[in-house]
């Protein structure tokens, strides 16, 4: 099943890579360019797809390994990692955004309203939450990453004297 291997690699680098761009770079560049209301807003439509496209690699990876049937102890971890990776992106597609999104709608602005105006401190809280699962995911993808790199002998490292 060496295509499905592939696949699995595939998946977790497009997750992996997707959510350290997306929260490293693209995020906060649009929050350094723009007013935080216009920033919110271009970020609040790019969200969902963003947690779409990590359920999608995550469950294409979860596939891939039940079809690679792959044994022993790191084969466990990264099936119990991936379920944890998928739920926590999950929770943020169908539970978090939507609520964060319904406060977002009744902030008349973030730039004007202040920092502690209830709707703006229920906010922060959600961001919060999802801003952990978030580097949980990162965290935990980079972990699977490195477990699914193929291990060589020390011998095959070493360099050969003429």
């Amino acid at each position: 099943m060496r295509i499905a291997t592939i696949i699995y690699h595939l998946a977790l680098s497009f997750w992996v890579g997707g959510a350290a761009l997306f929260t490293t770079t693209l995020t906060p560049t649009l929050f350094r360019s723009y007013s935080r209301d216009m920033a919110g807003g271009i970020v609040g439509v790019l969200i969902p797809g963003y947690f779409y496209w990590g359920m999608a690699c995550g469950i294409i990876a979860l596939l891939c390994l039940f079809l690679t049937r792959p044994q022993g102890r790191s084969a466990r971890v990264a099936v119990i990692l991936l379920v944890i990776m998928v739920s926590l992106t999950a929770a943020q597609a169908f539970l978090i955004v939507p609520r964060a999104a319904a406060l977002k709608r009744d902030i008349p602005s973030f730039d004007t309203s202040p920092p502690d105006h209830p709707l703006r401190v229920q906010f922060r809280k959600l961001h919060g939450i999802s801003a952990a699962a978030n580097l949980a995911v990162i965290a935990g993808g980079i972990f699977l990453v490195i477990l699914a790199t193929p291990r060589t002998r020390d011998r095959d490292h070493k360099i050969e004297s003429p």
